[in-house]
């Protein structure tokens, strides 16, 4: 062999480990499916049949990823739970809908591959599109050393469901007095994790040596697949939702007539630990002017320097920050924003 010649190794691309990690996905595929062999992984495309005790089949299609949970998964060097978290992203998505997972794929982009973290990923999502009772029937992994630093990747999945016309839900058939019915969660799920990091850097904690959080925020993604589909066979539910980013308020809203409006007691709605923990150490209280600093900056805030306001008989000089329409305010002086102003905390008396 020449050894001045170009290859793709030489480049950074191995496509004999690619080979080796698309031959053990369509063995832990069948295994999981009970097929003999998987032919269809490592194929051009994915044909699959379309269930015949439908009478007016409808496609529904979702695709997700994990955001930025990846980085806690790097942090611990455990991958084995969020490839259950991408299968859960997308089909709980398609069940809202009143849709059944029928397949799914997944696009896995990387700096180098590395056969055992891999292997760790795609068990993961095995083992999510088992609960869902659907196939894993193909995707896409992209070698990409100029794009992702050293030991960073992205993941992103692909669910396609179907559903009779008549049994799709949608908003339509939502009506004054329906009950609301809550299905708990396992934690956070993949949403949030921008800033649950950022909570974690300004207070300077290490989850490795934190029990609790080492567990919850590496926790599994909840699929709902089987709950929800038996409600719908049922003909029980009018509507649902998925709660992710936006929580409630947004969620819920996606799936109610703008003539109503939903009635929801939060007295009666029992927070997991990891939220409680949230609220509780996202409290600023007598902050340090470094942690204040860092989270303002952390969420694109500009600082301004201190500005003069008097609030009563009282004259404070708070060092002013924008985080938002920077435009609108450039060239206010200190009584245009003294209007404006509202204490970031109250500090105590003692």
């Amino acid at each position: 062999m020449n050894k001045n010649l170009f290859t793709y190794k030489k480049s950074g691309v191995n496509i004999n480990a690619a080979d080796k990690f698309v031959s053990f996905i369509s063995k832990i595929s069948s295994k999981k499916r009970g097929n003999k062999k998987n032919t269809d992984i490592g194929g051009f495309g994915s044909i699959s049949d379309l269930p015949k005790n439908i009478k007016n089949p409808k496609i529904v299609a979702c695709t997700d990823g994990v955001g930025t949970k990846i980085e806690i998964a790097n942090l611990l060097n455990k991958y084995d739970t969020i490839g259950i978290d991408l299968v859960a992203m997308s089909v709980n998505d398609l069940i809202v809908q009143g849709a059944k997972p029928l397949f799914f794929l997944d696009y896995i982009s990387i700096n180098k591959i590395d056969l055992k973290k891999m292997k760790s990923i795609i068990s993961g999502i095995v083992k999510g599109c088992s609960i869902s009772q659907c196939s894993l029937v193909g995707g896409e992994t992209a070698e990409m050393p100029d794009t992702y630093e050293k030991g960073k990747f992205d993941i992103a999945g692909f669910a396609v469901g179907i559903i009779d016309r008549k049994k799709i839900l949608n908003k339509n058939k939502i009506r004054k007095g329906d009950l609301i019915l809550a299905i708990p969660s396992s934690g956070l799920h993949s949403n949030g994790f921008s800033l649950v990091r950022h909570l974690l850097k300004i207070k300077n904690i290490n989850i490795k040596k934190n029990s609790f959080l080492k567990k919850e925020l590496i926790k599994p993604t909840r699929i709902y697949v089987k709950e929800i589909l038996n409600l719908v066979k049922r003909d029980l539910l009018n509507g649902c939702a998925n709660i992710t980013g936006g929580g409630l308020a947004d969620n819920i809203g996606r799936v109610i007539p703008s003539n109503l409006c939903a009635e929801i007691d939060l007295d009666k709605i029992k927070p997991l630990k990891i939220f409680n923990w949230l609220k509780k150490n996202n409290k600023l209280g007598i902050a340090r002017i470094n942690e204040v600093k860092n989270a303002l900056e952390g969420i694109g805030g500009r600082d301004l320097g201190q500005i003069r306001i008097t609030l009563g008989n009282k004259t404070i000089k708070p060092t002013l920050y924008l985080i938002r329409d920077h435009e609108e305010y450039e060239g206010k002086q200190s009584p245009d924003f003294a209007k404006l102003y509202t204490p970031l905390y109250e500090e105590d008396s003692e």
